[in-house]
C-alpha cells in the first residue's frame, strides 16, 4: 500500500502537476473530439441546413433589435407599454422607408444609370492615361528593372474576363438562390423582430432553465457580458458608419464630386468592417477622381483625410469607447482570417464573433484556473525551504 501511495504521489507531481503535460492532454482531447466529429459529420447535415436557412434572418433581426431595444426599454421605464412602442416604431420605420424610396432611390438610380453610361468614357480615359504612362521613360525603366510586360498583363486580364463571362451563366442559379434567401429574410424579419422586442427579456431566463443550478450564476454572467459586447459593437459600428456616410456626402458635395451619393452610400456600407472597410470604400472614389482631374484627386484626399480624422478622434471614441478592448492588429488578422474562411459574411461577423469567443474562453480559463490549482503562486512555498536552510546554516555555525 505504501508503494502504491508513493507512485500515486509521483504521478500527480510529474504529470498532473506539470502544466505542459496538462496542456498537451487538453490538446489531445480537443484533437480527438475534432476527429470523431469529422467522421460523423453527416449527422449534423440537417443542423447545418437549418442554420443556413435561419442565419440571415437572425443576423438582420439581431442588428435591428440592438438598435431599437434601448429606445423600447427607455420608453417602458417611462410607463409606455412595450407593444405600443413597438407598433409606433414600426409605423415610423415604414414612413422612413417610404420617404427613402420616393426621394433617395430615384437619385441613386439616376446616378447608377449615369455611371453605367459613362463607364466606357472612364475606361477610355484610363486607357489613355495608361498608354501615356507606358510611353514615358520612367515606365520603361521600371519595365526593364522588374520585367513587367503590359501586353502579357492585358492578355491575362482578357482571359480572366472571358472566364468570368463563361461562368456567369453557371452561377446564375446560385445568384437566384441567394436572392430568394434575401427576400425571405426581409419578409420574415419584421415578425421575428416584433416578438424579440416584446419578449426578448425572457430569453435569458428561458435558457437558464436548462442549465444546471450550480452553473446558472456563471452562465448568466457570461451571457450578460456577451450581450454587452455584441450590443455595444453593433450599435456603435452602425452609428459610426452612418456618420461617415453623411460626412463624406457633405464633403463630396462641397468639392463637386460626381456620383457623390453613391460613393457616400458605398463608404457607409463598407465602413461596417473596421480598418479594412475605409480602404475598400475609397477605391471607386479614387478612380472617379483620377479620371476627372488631378485637382479633384487632391480635393478627395483632403476630404477623406478630414473625415477619417473626425471619425477617429471624435466620433468613434464617443460612440464605441473601449468596450471591446481588442488591439487593432488583432482585429485586422481576425477579419482577414474570417474572410478567407467564410467570405463576406465572415468579414462582417469577424469582430463580434471574436468578442463573443473571447468572453467564453476567458471564463473557461478562469474556471480551469480555479479548479486545477495550477496557477497558484509558488513564491511562498519556495521561500520557506530557503529560510529553513539559512536557519540550519546559522545553527551549525
Amino acid at each position: 500500500m505504501g508503494g502504491t501511495h508513493i507512485w500515486s504521489e509521483r504521478f500527480k507531481k510529474f504529470f498532473l502537476g506539470n502544466r505542459f503535460v496538462i496542456f498537451l492532454l487538453i490538446l489531445l482531447l480537443i484533437g480527438l473530439n475534432i476527429f470523431v466529429l469529422d467522421k460523423i459529420s453527416f449527422i449534423f447535415t440537417p443542423v447545418a441546413v437549418l442554420l443556413k436557412t435561419v442565419l440571415l434572418p437572425i443576423l438582420l433581426t439581431g442588428a435591428i433589435y440592438y438598435l431599437l431595444n434601448p429606445l423600447v426599454d427607455w420608453l417602458e421605464r417611462k410607463g409606455i407599454p412595450r407593444v405600443y412602442t413597438i407598433v409606433a416604431l414600426y409605423l415610423l420605420i415604414v414612413g422612413l422607408i417610404t420617404i427613402v424610396i420616393l426621394s433617395i432611390v430615384p437619385v441613386v438610380r439616376e446616378q447608377i444609370m449615369s455611371l453605367i453610361e459613362n463607364f466606357p468614357k472612364y475606361s477610355y480615359e484610363v486607357q489613355l492615361q495608361f498608354e501615356g504612362l507606358i510611353g514615358s521613360d520612367f515606365f520603361h525603366q521600371i519595365q526593364e528593372s522588374t520585367g513587367f510586360n503590359p501586353t502579357q498583363l492585358a492578355q491575362t486580364v482578357s482571359e480572366r474576363a472571358t472566364s468570368l463571362l463563361e461562368n456567369a451563366w453557371s452561377g446564375l442559379g446560385g445568384f437566384l438562390g441567394a436572392l430568394k434567401d434575401i427576400i425571405l429574410a426581409i419578409v420574415t424579419v419584421p415578425f421575428i423582430l416584433f416578438y424579440l422586442l416584446k419578449d426578448g427579456k425572457k430569453l435569458p431566463n428561458f435558457i437558464l432553465r436548462y442549465v444546471p443550478i450550480r452553473f446558472r450564476t456563471q452562465t448568466n454572467r457570461v451571457m450578460s457580458e456577451m450581450n454587452g459586447q455584441i450590443s455595444s459593437y453593433i450599435r456603435g459600428q452602425i452609428i459610426v458608419s452612418f456618420c461617415i456616410g453623411v460626412l463624406l456626402y457633405i464633403g463630396f458635395l462641397i468639392i463637386g464630386m460626381d456620383y457623390s451619393l453613391i460613393l457616400a452610400i458605398i463608404a457607409a456600407c463598407t465602413s461596417i468592417v473596421p480598418y479594412l472597410g475605409p480602404a475598400i470604400a475609397i477605391t471607386p472614389a479614387l478612380i472617379i477622381a483620377i479620371v476627372t482631374s488631378p485637382l479633384m484627386l487632391l480635393k478627395l484626399i483632403v476630404v477623406w483625410t478630414v473625415v477619417q480624422l473626425v471619425e477617429g478622434k471624435f466620433i468613434s471614441p464617443q460612440i464605441m469607447g473601449k468596450s471591446l478592448r481588442i488591439h487593432p492588429i488583432t482585429i485586422i488578422f481576425v477579419i482577414l482570417t474570417a474572410g478567407n474562411l467564410f467570405g463576406v459574411l465572415g468579414i462582417i461577423l469577424a469582430v463580434p464573433g471574436y468578442a463573443v469567443l473571447k468572453v467564453i474562453f476567458t471564463h473557461l480559463f478562469k474556471w480551469f484556473e480555479n479548479r486545477s490549482k495550477l496557477y497558484e503562486p509558488v513564491a511562498a512555498e519556495s521561500a520557506a525551504p530557503e529560510h529553513d536552510a539559512e536557519r540550519v546554516d546559522g545553527d551549525s555555525k
